[in-house]
């Protein structure tokens, strides 16, 4: 059974840093992108960032460069999310996701979602 479960969510104030984390099973974790979207209320969901399957490339939204960070250990599947400095508008419903292209057809697995509040 494929699960991706995210934790490291909550309540912080503008400036502050959490640390989100999603643990993957049922699945082989080191031959997928990993990447972590987002959806604020009456929003799309969007894409945040991504990590390469060994984690040798990392690509980030502009609103987020330079503030996280998206890290892997292959080890633990588990995929990370370093937020620093964060602002009211990162505010949103933060989701892992796991990709990759079987035979010309794109797989995908999701989590369920951890909620990051940014207010003073």
């Amino acid at each position: 059974q494929v699960q991706l479960v995210e934790s490291g969510g909550g309540l912080v104030q503008p400036g502050g840093s959490l640390r989100l984390s999603c643990e993957a099973s049922g699945f082989t974790f080191s031959t997928y992108a990993m990447s972590w979207y987002r959806q604020a209320p009456g929003k799309e969901r969007e894409l945040v960032a991504v990590i390469t399957k060994v984690g040798g490339s990392t690509n980030y939204a502009d609103s987020v460069k330079g503030r996280f960070t998206i890290s892997r250990d292959n080890a633990k599947n588990t995929v990370y999310l370093q937020m620093n400095s964060l602002k009211p508008e990162d505010t949103a419903v933060y989701y892992c996701n796991a990709h990759k292209l079987l035979l010309l057809k794109s797989v995908d697995y999701w989590g369920q979602g951890t909620q990051v509040t940014v207010s003073s």
